[in-house]
């Protein structure tokens, strides 16, 4: 299968010709002060060491916070197809008649559309109350009312203007390349590639605003339910072009009746019931699922795949490009984001080691956006999490430790399972490990490539080796359900290849030949020399060290006994000499 990291890469060593640094497109925002699109513009800055490296970008805000102020956000917030000749300075004139605007930005996806956030809710209603349903001359329109919307022009003689839009996907081969070839040190390679796969602020912005379009759907039958982002989306280690994982939550409708009433009555609502919890999930997901297919603009290819372990509706929203899944009842889903988000903001270097090890794994075809027996991302991401924890002294603390910094508030039981963990960001101490990039990234290949996967398994809970309770090639347990491998579907083929793959590249990453100047003899270096494809003397480095380790095994061996035939025929000769002389 052709891996897109692959073809980048076998041409770095042409970028290495062109002496001019390539430099960042800044996008083009309306911001008020003190806005995240106003600090977005700080953002022109080279990336730097551990200590200088994206501290500014990783938010401080606990979760739910972040999660909360990006929903009233997104509520602020419309969708706008434009025509392919607007002008910027009219197009804000004529919606800034119904209020003020905080920001916008324009993006590409099967036409050209802009996203405007208001600075009050109210300025939305006065869009919409101004908005008509559209005629049409053959076929008839549904009248649904969203904040997605279409801009015509009644003149088509309108002028157009320069139009700055914002990249929703990884930068381009090219680029990347000259990027890596121009970095200064390895560390820097890591942080650069970081900064250009991560999910920008404003594909952030759109994700959230999806969600936003399908809970207005979702509240036609369920009026106080609140659709959330989760996974690689909310966690810190989305990068652009990643799926937007949904999380249909009713708890909030369920919750309005748990309030005390004074008197001596009692109302509640009539309901349906059904037999269990599953069955509730497939009814709901599969009205929603129709309501998706029938009535949501922009919203095709829609997919009700219910009798799966986690049911979900799977579809693609045509306006913003994304791949969805929404599911529902997925509560520990949402948890596990939670933890990772504390993660990756703990320490600035563990998303940069993520993201080159994703990079890595993407460009060996290890990993695959297609469902089978190989390492998911998410697996990944826990192994550099426990490699971390196992460092001296340990960059990133144990879910147990989490655990003990917990209060009242964050006590959190959800099925049956434990999910307590300290949510205020402010009561972990800092790591005062100060190792750098490169050194982690060299140690991570040492570390799995020797690791025991035959007998020991992976658990971050705890931060420490632990025997397999089953035959599983790979075997890491669920930080939360704990009896649960999430790593259940890797093959001993697949595992057996990272092993290799990971030995090779720490044996590429000891050579002389990856220092910084190898890029002035056209060649590769650093990060840039372990994402080249397996060429076939490097292939066979891992058989050879194999076949030397038998042939040494075997050697040792032989001398072994010839070492024992000699001692024990210099003790024969000895007893004859000694019965001769008596």
């Amino acid at each position: 299968m052709a891996v897109p990291g692959v073809g980048l890469l076998t041409r770095l060593h042409l970028c290495a010709q062109r002496r001019t640094r390539v430099q960042r497109p800044i996008l083009r925002l309306l911001s008020c002060p003190g806005t995240v699109a106003e600090d977005l513009r700080r953002d022109e800055q080279p990336s730097g060491s551990v200590e200088t490296g994206f501290e500014d970008k990783i938010p401080r805000k606990r979760f739910s916070e972040m999660q909360n102020e990006r929903r009233e956000q997104a509520q602020r917030t419309v969708l706008i197809r434009c025509p392919e000749k607007i002008s910027e300075n009219k197009f804000l004139k004529y919606l800034s008649q119904h209020g003020p605007i905080n920001n916008h930005f324009f993006y590409e996806s099967f036409g050209l559309y802009a996203v405007v956030e208001f600075c009050r809710k109210e300025s939305v209603g006065s869009l919409q109350n101004g908005t008509r349903t559209p005629s049409m001359a053959m076929e008839t329109a549904i009248p649904f009312r969203s904040r997605f919307l279409s801009l015509k022009l009644k003149n088509q003689t309108s002028e157009q203007s320069c139009i700055q839009l914002s990249d929703q996907l990884p930068p381009s081969n090219r680029k990347l390349c000259e990027l890596l070839c121009y970095a200064e040190s390895m560390d820097d390679q890591l942080n650069t590639l970081l900064k250009e796969f991560q999910l920008t602020e404003e594909n952030t912005k759109l994700r959230y605003l999806t969600c936003s379009l399908i809970e207005d759907i979702a509240a036609a039958y369920f009026p106080d339910c609140v659709v959330r982002p989760f996974g690689s989306s909310v966690n810190t280690f989305g990068k652009l072009g990643c799926d937007l994982d949904m999380f249909l939550d009713l708890d909030e409708t369920r919750n309005l009746s748990t309030h005390k009433t004074s008197g001596n009555f009692l109302t509640e609502f009539q309901v349906k019931n059904v037999p269990s919890e599953r069955i509730a999930t497939q009814k709901i997901l599969s009205v929603i699922g129709e309501c998706l297919d029938h009535f949501g603009p922009g919203c095709v290819g829609v997919q009700k795949i219910l009798n799966a372990r986690c049911p979900l509706v799977r579809f693609s929203h045509q306006a913003s490009g994304f791949q969805c899944d929404l599911t529902t009842n997925n509560r520990i889903a949402l948890t596990s984001s939670e933890l990772l988000y504390i993660y990756g903001t703990l320490d600035s270097r563990v998303r940069a080691l993520v993201f080159g090890i994703r990079c890595w794994a993407r460009a060996h075809s290890l990993t695959s956006s297609i469902p089978g027996a190989w390492i998911t991302n998410f697996s990944l991401t826990m192994m550099v999490i426990f490699f971390l924890q196992r460092r001296s002294p340990p960059i990133l603390p144990t879910l147990d430790s989490l655990k003990t910094l917990a209060d009242a508030e964050d006590k959190c039981t959800i099925e049956g399972n434990n999910c307590t963990f300290v949510r205020d960001l402010s009561r972990i101490k800092p790591s005062g490990n100060t190792e750098t990039l490169e050194l982690l990234l060299k140690e991570f290949f040492e570390y799995f490539g020797n690791f025991a996967f035959n007998k020991n398994s992976i658990n971050i809970r705890q931060g420490r080796e632990q025997n397999k309770p089953d035959s599983s090639p790979l075997y890491i347990q669920n930080p939360f359900e704990t009896s649960l491998n999430i790593s259940k579907n890797v093959s001993q083929s697949q595992l057996q290849k990272f092993v290799d793959l990971a030995q090779e590249s720490a044996w590429v990453l000891q050579q002389k030949d990856t220092d910084r100047l190898s890029v002035s003899n056209n060649q590769p270096w650093g990060l840039a020399a372990i994402l080249l494809p397996t060429v076939p003397n490097r292939r066979s480095f891992t058989k050879k060290k194999r076949k030397r380790s038998a042939n040494e095994s075997v050697r040792n061996l032989l001398e072994s006994l010839k070492s024992n035939r000699t001692a024990n025929f210099t003790e024969t000769n000895e007893k004859r000499t000694v019965s001769t002389q008596t």
